[in-house]
């Protein structure tokens, strides 16, 4: 089925149910002991070629792919016979195993100490791969039987002698190359750079032959130290450890307008044992992104962006000399330019790749064709050949892979709402797009096999916990495959429903989520609390299970308390302009947009307008104070975690694409930070810190409780120690009780 753009906005209601059984904290937060038995169940499955893989605690399955029956691989017994028959050799989990060679009976299985790779139909152990104390793998290298790894604060690669199908474990040898000498907290090899922003999330990056590593070396000596604190874990059956002193833990934070890292490229090469870098000038305020290799594995690719985010620049450097080929294609903006996808070159044709921009408005795919002279091109843009693929007022969320064979395009959109995500084939040669969805509906969770054949798709609706389906892409051919039961089957469930207001420019609309109280009776006046996120790169409302409704949000409405969750303008997903109305600015489009919701909100009879609170976490925490105090009547309790208060002490990359400088955007951030606001806070407020923030650092709320107290306000202030940006673990838990007490206590 062909389908044209279309807008769909998916609203509707997900009725209650009534059961016997209430929820607790232990069931609905994610750190609870019982939440595992409160989630949909799923399938862990992984491909295989075209081969489908299901991998379970004691066994991998074989998935028929035409009628969804399982034939047994092999189990973890036969696994742990065949590495160690004599030995206590123990693999204990098999969610992890990975089948690396199409058509060869290979599987590597991991103890956590060493991977081990095993033919299951030899019934025999090829290798396996120990890395000691201090070891980190970063990568593994399946065409060249080679890993690169970090040892302390070093970057190298082992490399074997032979193919593990062609050798066995006493018959295999090893060698170990250092690519780094210097490494150190304050020069980094082969990790991720630009603290994960332009969408790097690795520092290592595999040539398609296995030949050449490319990697990240990044020098932030230059970066202030903040100084975060250990505060030593006190053993209180052992009192002599109670006299441990805190220790510094320094972080080389750079903060906006501040002095940032430099990060240079480097590319070995196996065979040669040599290191080049790539000769791309002085790294100084410039941010690489987007590594990828050209198919024959000689060229390295890479989006080179300026620090003031405006101008990026696809640039071709040759993997064996370094030098600069070529500068392919440049795009600007007046207010910024964010390549978060490298290029992706088709599989049956070398000179011709996909790249992802949004320079229409909305984030499409064009189909680029290199000039003649291939990668080794001149420096200039004019022999690049750009066509666009794909269009409309919606947004390609993923590129999921290939379809060799008909030269297609496996992606997934929200073209259907902007709410859903459902995954579509493209025709590379006409643009044509073919729903892969049998209903069009919910958000779908994909991925493809080998040859693009086939799509695993796991997918939800607003009133389905979770389906998956095998679907083949030449023909359209679905089989059901797994469907998961309600898990709150028997408890007693409140209402979620969705709609859409207009944001306050009068013309946009804004998605909102309604979890209702359980036993709702719309006679009676309920507290009401807003739960915001409001920032770039995310979202709340969307058409999965009840409309994505957080657990937190069921535990309160079953309190008592009716939930209002909007995404107003700045979130990501509904294209450029949406997100950047709040450039230079941030949080004050955002609270006019949550007004427009805090408004339709009061026209409703059952919601209590003297009792509306707000309750959010990093960018949410910020929301939350910025509503607080702008918006003091209207805002009686407000709950903040780990909150942004001045964006001078947010980092470089994030802060200074939405906000620029402090020193080219003085008023913005005077406008913006919210110690100027602290004498207007009249509700209660409660501020939540992971003392060892690295993200939003504590300098944040500490400085806003000095000025509260300069102000004469007073919030409340609970601190975890140890704790990074989000709590783990059960102390999830802890954390929610007490949002949920505070609420109790104040929102009653």
């Amino acid at each position: 089925m062909a389908i044209s753009a279309v807008n769909t906005q998916a609203q509707g209601v997900v009725p209650a149910q009534k059961g016997d059984k209430t929820f607790t904290l232990e069931d609905l937060n994610f750190g609870g002991n019982n939440y595992r038995n409160m989630v949909a169940k799923n399938r862990w499955c992984t491909w295989w070629g075209d081969q489908l893989v299901r991998q379970d605690v004691d066994a991998c399955y074989l998935v028929n792919k035409t009628n969804g029956k399982e034939t047994k691989l092999f189990g973890i017994n036969d696994i742990n016979q065949w590495i160690a028959p004599t030995k206590d050799v123990k693999v204990r989990a098999l969610y992890n195993a990975r089948f690396p060679f199409v058509g060869k009976s290979i599987v590597m299985v991991s103890n956590g100490s060493k991977t081990y790779t095993v033919d299951f139909r030899k019934h025999r152990l090829i290798s396996e791969l120990e890395f000691q104390e201090g070891e980190n793998l970063l990568e593994a290298n399946t065409q060249q039987n080679a890993f690169a790894y970090l040892k302390g604060s070093n970057l190298y690669v082992r490399t074997f002698n032979a193919a593990p199908e062609n050798a066995m474990t006493k018959e295999k040898k090893s060698h170990d190359f250092q690519l780094s000498a210097d490494g150190s907290r304050e020069i980094v090899y082969g990790q991720s750079v630009h603290r994960d922003e332009f969408g790097i999330s690795k520092g290592t990056f595999w040539s398609p032959n296995g030949e050449r590593l490319a990697f990240y070396r990044m020098d932030q000596s230059m970066v202030t130290d903040y100084p975060q604190v250990n505060i030593p874990e006190i053993g209180f059956d052992h009192p002599e450890t109670q006299s441990c002193i805190a220790t510094p833990a320094p972080d080389k934070y750079p903060m906006a307008g501040e002095t940032s890292h430099q990060v240079t490229m480097g590319v070995f090469d196996c065979l040669t044992g040599k290191t080049i870098y790539l000769k791309a000038g002085d790294p100084t305020d410039r941010y690489f992104t987007n590594i990828a290799w050209s198919p024959d594995s000689k060229t390295v690719y890479m989006f080179e962006v300026n620090r003031d985010q405006n101008d990026s620049r696809l640039t071709a450097y040759d993997a064996e000399t370094g030098e600069k080929t070529g500068e392919l294609y440049r795009e600007t903006d007046e207010k910024y330019v964010e390549p978060l996808h490298p290029i992706m070159f088709l599989p049956w044709d070398s000179n011709r790749f996909i790249m992802q921009s949004r320079k229409d408005g909305y984030n499409h795919l064009y189909l680029c064709t290199l000039g003649k002279h291939g990668s080794r091109m001149a420096s200039n843009t004019e022999s690049l050949d750009i066509r666009q693929l794909t269009s409309g007022k919606w947004e390609v969320m993923e590129v999921l892979g290939f379809n060799r064979k008909h030269k297609s395009i496996i992606i997934a959109s929200n073209e259907c709402s902007p709410i859903q995500r459902n995954i579509f084939l493209v025709d590379t040669q006409t643009g044509k797009r073919t729903m892969m969805d049998d209903c069009g509906k919910g958000w779908h969770n994909a991925t493809l096999s080998e040859s693009g054949q086939f799509v695993y798709d796991n997918y939800s609706t607003p009133d389905v916990p979770r389906k998956i389906a095998i679907v083949n892409t030449e023909n359209g051919k679905r089989t059901p495959y797994f469907t998961a039961e309600n898990p709150w089957k028997g408890y007693n469930v409140p209402e979620y429903s969705c709609g859409t207001v207009k944001a306050a420019d009068g013309e946009t609309d804004l998605y909102w989520r309604m979890v209702k109280p359980t036993n709702f009776d719309p006679a009676k006046k309920y507290p009401t609390i807003i739960y915001v996120y409001g920032g770039p790169h995310a979202h709340n409302v969307d058409a999965r299970w009840n409309y994505s409704s957080r657990g937190w949000e069921t535990y309160m409405a079953e309190k008592g308390y009716l939930l209002f969750i909007l995404d107003n303008r700045g979130s990501e997903n509904r294209g450029k302009a949406f997100e950047q109305a709040t450039f230079r600015q941030l949080g004050q489009i955002e609270m006019q947009d949550q007004m427009k919701g805090v408004e339709y909100l009061k026209t409703l009879p059952y919601v209590d307008a003297d009792r509306i609170g707000v309750h959010g976490w990093s960018f949410g925490g910020f929301m939350t104070i910025s509503l607080m105090t702008n918006y003091p009547e209207v805002f009686k309790v407000g709950v903040a975690g780990g909150p942004v208060i001045d964006w001078h002490w947010y980092e470089v990359m994030y802060g200074e694409r939405y906000m620029d400088t402090p020193q080219t955007n003085p008023e913005g951030y005077k406008k913006t930070s919210l110690l100027y606001q602290a004498k207007n806070l009249k509700g209660k407020l409660q501020i939540i810190q992971g003392l060892n923030d690295v993200t939003v650092v504590p300098q944040h709320c500490l400085t806003f409780l000095k000025a509260c107290i300069a102000a004469g306000t007073q919030p409340d202030f609970f601190v975890y120690p140890g704790e990074p940006h989000n709590m783990r673990g059960h102390q999830s838990t802890h954390l929610h009780e007490r949002i949920s007490q505070y609420f109790f206590d104040y929102l009653k």
